[in-house]
């Protein structure tokens, strides 16, 4: 299983960056002011929302500005949030539609043989042969399981579905994913 626990860099490329693990993972996006008292409803972007609580700082926006969150409250499929030094909903103008960040070294450890989207991206992917297919460039999310979306040698992309069955070794420190390819699904070129 794979979490989906980064949605977007800052440049709205996906993935990991090309010389390591991201530097800050999205945990949410702050939509609106709500009410008087200086809350902003924010969607939660994480399986891990414990990680809001009073007094924690978390970074808001391309340029990651560190915030220590005052309150936070559940309103509906969102939260209420609020920060210090934030009173009224006219000071949070400036906050309204941006990415929320953690920095990526406070991401929870997963259970093994679970992995974040972010580990996937940039591993190079090879069938049961050990012959090689390409590299993940994404991560697409389905309702049933996820797709890899593997760009080959002739840039060419092809998809292929992230699921227990078909998946034999991921192995992060050497950068590779072993898969079981179905028929079909890759032409050698």
């Amino acid at each position: 299983m794979i979490q989906d626990d980064y949605e977007k860099r800052p440049d709205q490329s996906t993935g990991s960056p090309e010389s390591g693990e991201p530097v800050f993972v999205i945990i949410g996006k702050l939509r609106r002011p709500h009410g008087l008292r200086g809350e902003m409803i924010m969607e939660i972007h994480t399986d891990y929302p414990e990680r809001f609580s009073v007094g924690n700082t978390i970074r808001i926006g391309f340029q990651q500005t560190p915030m220590v969150i005052r309150s936070i409250r559940p309103h509906r499929e969102f939260v209420l949030i609020s920060f210090e030094g934030y009173n009224n909903p006219e000071e949070l103008g400036d906050l309204r539609n941006q990415y929320v960040y953690i920095d990526a070294t406070e991401i929870p450890d997963l259970p093994a043989g679970d992995y974040y989207h972010h580990q996937l991206i940039g591993l190079q992917v090879i069938n049961e042969n050990d012959h090689h297919i390409g590299k993940v460039i994404e991560i697409l999310v389905t309702g049933a399981n996820d797709v890899l979306v593997v760009q080959q040698s002739d840039n060419k992309e092809v998809l292929l579905p992230y699921v227990s069955k078909y998946l034999i070794e991921v192995n992060l420190d050497d950068g590779y994913l072993k898969m079981m390819i179905l028929p079909g699904l890759v032409i050698d070129s």
